[in-house]
C-alpha cells in the first residue's frame, strides 16, 4: 500500500531562538520545538526527566478523600478489595495497588472480571463478590467512570466505591465515595493523560505522602507502571515521560520477579525499550485475560517467589501461543470475507461478525486488517443473541466519536479516539453497519484513508553523526507524542554496494550529491532494487540506529519507505 509522506510544520522563529539558547544542531531544536519545547528550561527537564517533576497527587479532585477513606478502612479492619479491568493497563494497575497495600495491611484481596461472562469494567458480579466476602471498601482502577448503575448497586449494598479511571466521562457521573480521573470536567489536576496504573500510582504516592512513608517504597512500583504506559499507547510526554523513564530504569535494573520472569522468557536483553514491551511484555499479560483468566497474569505480577513467578510467566507463554493461533486464523478469515465482498471496495470503514470468532482476539485483528484495509474498522464477536466488539482506527480519526453517533443501535460503548469497545443486539448489526459507514463517510477526509509517513526534518547525510545520534537517541523513550524521530534524505544514489539480502529486505549504501555516504536497511523493500540499480535517484525516509556486526558498531538508517523518482 502507497504511503504519504508528510513533513511536519515548524515554526521557524521558535527553532531559531532556541538554537541560538542551546547551541545545538538545528534539526534537534526543530525537533524539542515539534515536541512543544522552546526554552532552556523546558529542554533540560525533557532531557533530564527528574521524579522533583511530578505533579502533587493531591492536587487531583477527590485524592484526599480517597486516601482517608483507606486509612480509615485499614484502621478499622475492614476488608478492601481492589478492582480492575482484564488488560495490561488494568491488571499492573492491580498489581501496584494490591502489592503495595498488601505489604501493610492484609485483609485486602483483588478482582479481575472475566471478559466472556462478565464483560468490561466494573461488573455486577464483583459487587456481589465484595458483598459475599465482607468487602466494605472497593476500589476500581481503569473502569468506572460510566458505571452510573454499578455505583448505585454497590451504594446500595453497603460498599464505599472509589473509582480511579482514565477514560472520558459520559454526562453524569457515577454517585462513587470517590471518582478520580483527570478528564472529570471539574478536576483541575495538570496532566491528562496518565493511564489507569498511573491513576493507581498516584493513589498509592498520595497514599505515602499522607503517611509520611519514604517516596522510595513508592518509586519501586514504576516498572508496573511503565508497562501500562506502553501497553496502553498513552502519550509519553510531560509526566507519563518521568513516570517512563525511571520505570524503564526500574524495570532494567531491579525489576520485581514476575516481570523479570517475563523478561526471561521473551529472551530480551536489557535494557529494553518500550518496543520490547509493546512487542514482548504486554502481549504475554493480555494473553491471560484474552484467552482464559487474566488472574492469572495478577498472580505472577505480584508474586514474591521467583519460581512462582517461573511458573506464572510459563503459563502466560503458553496462553500467548494459543493466541497467536487463534489470531492468525480470524485474520485470514477476515481477509476472506473482504475479499470475497463485493461492496468492499466502497466502503469507507469496515465491520464484521462472526460466531466463529474469538472476543479476546478481536481487537487485535482489527489492528491486523488496517494493514491490508486502511479504513476504521470493527471486528464482533456473536455469543447468546448479543455481538461484542473492538474497534480500531486510522490517524486523526476519533472512533469513539463515530461509534457514539450510532449509539442508539447499541448497547454499550466506551474507549478512546483510536480503540474502543462496544456491544449490540445481533438484529442491530446491518443497521450498524450501514449507519457507521455513513457516520465515517461524512466525517473522514480522503487522504486520511492513505497511511502517513510522518517526517520530522529533513536530514543532509553529512549531518548524521556519533554526535548527532546521541542527542537524537536522547529523545528516548519513544512513544505517542514522542515517536521516534524519522528523517528524509532526498536525491541519493546507489553507491554500487546496495543489494538484496534475507527474504526480501534491501541492504542500502548510498550517498548524495555531495558525495557523503550512508548505509541503511530497508525491509521488506527488495522490490526496489532494480529501478536504483539502475541508477535512478530516490528519496528515503528513515529512523537512525546502531547496527553490531561481528563486534564492530556503526550507524545504521533504518529505512521506512523509498520513493523512486522515476
Amino acid at each position: 500500500m502507497d504511503k504519504r509522506w508528510v513533513i511536519k510544520v515548524t515554526e521557524e522563529e521558535k527553532v531559531q531562538s532556541l538554537q541560538q539558547e542551546l547551541k545545538i544542531h538545528p534539526v534537534i531544536c526543530n525537533l524539542l520545538v515539534q515536541r512543544g519545547i522552546t526554552t532552556y528550561q523546558e529542554a533540560k527537564q525533557f532531557f533530564r526527566p527528574s521524579l522533583d517533576d511530578l505533579h502533587d497527587p493531591f492536587l487531583m479532585r477527590d485524592m484526599e478523600k480517597a486516601v482517608k477513606r483507606i486509612t480509615e478502612a485499614i484502621n478499622n479492619q475492614e476488608r478492601i478489595l481492589i478492582f480492575g479491568d482484564y488488560d495490561v493497563d488494568g491488571t499492573t494497575a492491580v498489581a501496584l495497588m494490591y502489592a503495595f497495600f498488601y505489604s501493610r495491611y492484609r485483609n485486602i484481596d483483588f478482582y479481575i472480571p472475566d471478559r466472556y461472562k462478565e464483560g468490561y469494567g466494573i461488573s455486577f458480579q464483583g459487587i456481589d463478590y465484595a458483598k459475599e466476602h465482607q468487602c466494605t471498601l472497593m476500589i476500581a482502577l481503569d473502569c468506572g467512570i460510566k458505571a452510573n448503575d454499578k455505583a448505585a448497586y454497590a451504594k446500595e449494598l453497603g460498599i464505599d466505591l472509589i473509582i480511579c479511571d482514565h477514560h472520558l466521562p459520559g454526562d453524569i457521573l457515577p454517585d462513587a465515595y470517590a471518582l478520580l480521573d483527570p478528564h472529570r470536567p471539574d478536576c483541575s489536576y495538570p496532566y491528562k493523560d496518565l493511564s489507569g496504573c498511573g491513576i493507581g500510582f498516584k493513589v498509592v504516592h498520595a497514599f505515602a505522602k499522607y503517611h509520611d512513608i519514604p517516596v522510595e517504597q513508592v518509586i519501586s512500583y514504576l516498572d508496573l507502571v511503565v508497562v501500562s504506559i506502553a501497553s496502553d499507547i498513552v502519550p509519553i510526554m510531560g509526566e507519563n515521560r518521568i513516570l517512563a523513564y525511571y520505570g524503564l530504569e526500574q524495570l532494567n535494573k531491579n525489576p520485581r520477579p514476575g516481570l523479570k520472569a517475563l523478561i526471561d522468557i521473551t529472551g530480551y536483553t536489557p535494557p529494553l525499550n518500550i518496543s520490547n514491551i509493546v512487542f514482548g511484555l504486554g502481549p504475554r499479560i493480555n494473553a491471560a485475560g484474552r484467552m482464559d483468566d487474566a488472574n492469572q497474569a495478577v498472580k505472577m505480577l505480584i508474586s514474591e517467589n521467583v519460581d512462582a513467578a517461573k511458573n506464572g510467566a510459563d503459563v502466560l507463554q503458553e496462553k500467548n501461543v494459543d493466541r497467536k493461533e487463534v489470531d492468525k486464523m480470524i485474520t485470514a478469515d477476515a481477509l476472506d470475507i473482504l475479499a470475497t465482498d463485493p461492496l468492499t471496495p466502497g466502503r469507507v470503514s469496515t465491520v464484521l461478525r462472526s460466531s466463529n470468532w474469538h472476543k479476546g482476539v478481536i481487537g487485535i485483528v482489527a489492528s491486523r486488517l488496517l494493514d491490508h484495509y486502511y479504513r476504521p474498522t470493527i471486528m464482533l464477536a456473536e455469543k447468546d443473541g448479543m455481538l461484542f466488539g473492538s474497534a480500531r482506527s486510522v490517524k486523526n480519526f476519533d472512533i469513539y466519536e463515530a461509534i457514539k453517533a450510532c449509539s442508539d443501535l447499541l448497547e454499550q460503548f466506551g474507549g478512546h479516539m483510536y480503540a474502543a469497545g462496544l456491544s449490540m443486539r445481533q438484529e442491530n448489526f446491518e443497521a450498524f453497519r450501514d449507519k457507521f459507514d455513513h457516520v465515517v463517510r461524512e466525517r473522514i477526509r480522503p487522504e486520511q484513508l492513505i497511511p502517513e509517513i510522518e517526517i520530522d526534518s529533513t536530514l543532509e547525510l553529512k549531518d548524521i553523526t556519533p554526535s548527532f545520534f546521541n542527542i537524537v537517541r536522547q529523545f528516548a523513550p519513544f512513544g505517542p507524542g514522542n515517536m521516534e524521530p524519522v528523517f528524509i534524505s532526498e536525491q541519493l544514489m546507489n553507491t554500487g554496494r546496495s543489494k538484496i539480502v534475507g527474504d526480501g529486505h534491501l541492504k542500502l549504501a548510498v550517498r548524495d550529491s555531495r558525495r557523503f555516504t550512508a548505509d541503511g536497511i530497508a525491509f521488506q523493500k527488495g522490490h526496489h532494487f532494480p529501478l536504483i540499480a539502475d541508477g535512478k535517484r530516490f528519496d528515503i525516509c528513515y529512523t537512525i540506529e546502531e547496527n553490531t556486526f561481528r563486534d564492530m558498531t556503526n550507524i545504521q538508517l533504518n529505512v521506512r519507505d523509498i520513493k523512486v523518482n522515476v
